[in-house]
């Protein structure tokens, strides 16, 4: 079960490592305008199939091509459609329109934004003049390259105005603009007046967007329409509408390359010192036991939180702290094997015949007690993983690379447990707690090993 477990990691692993960029903690995962369109505090999708009610999904509605173009007296008219199909009982959250790579050659044209309701009345929602070119540029001009304009329609004051003018036409409802902020305009855009509030209109809204151009080669390049949904994704979203999926499949690879590093280099350290000390005796034994001493009796939580504050929380930096304070246990306990090994007739052998100490150390000493150093190595790694989570936890971890204890301690810090936000933290927490099971599982399957008494007669 431990090997299929491990299996399963390093498969994940390895598919994060060849999809995702090295960089991904800085560039995307720490970088709020890429998580801009995305639901903050959704959960995942596959909630859906377990409740009655239908939680509305998130929708990203794109389209770069011209469904009408006219002139108009010194315009030329383009127009661009996106239909929204509502079937759920839930409104959207939030509305953001995007506008990506508009290109223009005179002067600057006017887009403007207006949705058709399945009852067929009209909302202008929005309207704005593209930035004018600078006296330095030559036409074709370009605007919104590099980083789409986004409009949140929900932090638009002149809709309220808008909006509080359409109840009165359509509803003869009389509703002040600031009290039409307070009800949420996505309520007013997406329904309609019932009892004593608002119920979703479902059915088919046409999103137009209109583009006034003094040329006729002036166009946008992709019109997109973000309908805010209550489920996202496969794991949900945080606070910051970051993917919770992303953030623990790139999890993965950095817990295995933790708990290798850590656990490899803790095992030779501890081995090699182990063995040196119980073979060469005198005062290297008694140097290397009681720097064992003092290092074993520094308690190393608090050692590692201090450390961690005073360099960073840099991931190397945490490896080089996990290793220093990780290696004197196993030195003692290779010591008391290799003093066990040393008084055996096939070391005497080896020491007549005129054989170095080095070699045997490498070739008669290390054999006798190199099974139970590799499930100590196997046992390091779920503690190193552990470890590096409790750091991160206390917020002492790497910031530039999401790991599993920095989505649990963000996950803790904004109220996600007493808010009831469970699928923030329980993820992270069962996916430490399935890496540290699989090495363990490991660990057990070589005691029979490393003591013959466990082994079954067959």
């Amino acid at each position: 079960m431990g090997l299929a477990f491990l299996l399963i990691i390093i498969i994940i692993s390895m598919y994060t490592l060849f999809t995702f960029p090295l960089d991904y903690g800085t560039r995307y995962w720490n970088n709020p305008k890429y998580w801009a369109d995305n639901p903050k505090i959704a959960m995942p999708e596959w909630i859906n199939l377990f409740v009655g009610n239908k939680f509305l999904e998130h929708n990203i509605l794109s389209t770069s091509t011209i469904q009408k173009m006219y002139p108009s007296g010194a315009y030329y008219i383009k127009t661009y459609e996106i239909v929204y199909d509502l079937m759920a009982d839930q409104f959207p959250t939030f509305i953001t329109l995007k506008f990506d790579n508009v290109t223009f050659f005179s002067r600057p044209p006017t887009i403007e934004v207006l949705v058709i309701r399945p009852d067929n009345s009209t909302i202008n929602l929005y309207k704005f003049v593209v930035e004018p070119p600078l006296s330095t540029e030559e036409p074709p001009y370009s605007r919104y390259v590099v980083e789409p304009k986004r409009i949140m329609l929900s932090g638009e004051p002149q809709l309220s105005l808008v909006l509080s003018n359409f109840l009165l036409d359509k509803y003869n409802l009389s509703i002040d603009p600031k009290d039409v902020a307070e009800i949420g305009y996505e309520k007013v855009i997406f329904g309609e007046p019932y009892e004593n509030g608002f119920k979703p209109l479902k059915g088919k809204y046409v999103f137009t967007t209109t583009l006034y151009a003094r040329d006729v080669r002036d166009q946008i390049g992709t019109v997109s329409i973000v309908i805010g949904g209550q489920v996202y994704g496969l794991m949900g979203t945080d606070i910051l509408g970051r993917d919770l999926s992303q953030g623990l499949l790139f999890g993965f690879p950095v817990a295995l390359l933790i708990g290798i590093v850590v656990s490899v280099l803790t095992t030779i350290i501890g081995a090699t010192l182990g063995i040196v000390s119980g073979y060469v005796g005198g005062r290297v034994d008694e140097i290397i036991q009681r720097v064992c001493d003092v290092m074993n009796n520094i308690p190393q939580l608090p050692i590692l939180i201090f450390l961690t504050f005073i360099f960073g929380g840099k991931l190397w930096i945490i490896v080089v702290i996990l290793v220093l304070f990780g290696w004197p246990s196993l030195v003692i306990v290779v010591r008391s094997m290799v003093l066990q090994a040393k008084s055996s007739s096939f070391i005497e052998a080896a020491i007549s015949v005129g054989a170095s100490r080095w070699r045997i150390m490498i070739r008669h000493v290390f054999p006798q007690v190199a099974p139970y150093i590799l499930a100590q190595m196997i046992f390091f790694t779920p503690s190193a993983i552990l470890a590096e989570a409790a750091l991160s936890f206390l917020g002492l971890g790497d910031p530039s690379i999401p790991t599993w204890g920095q989505i649990l301690e963000y996950g803790f810090r904004n109220g996600a447990v007493f808010l009831g936000y469970w699928w923030w933290v329980v993820p992270p927490g069962l996916m430490i707690v399935f890496s540290a099971i699989t090495f363990v599982f490991i660990a057990l399957g070589f005691e029979p090993v490393i003591n013959p008494r466990l082994r079954r007669w067959r």
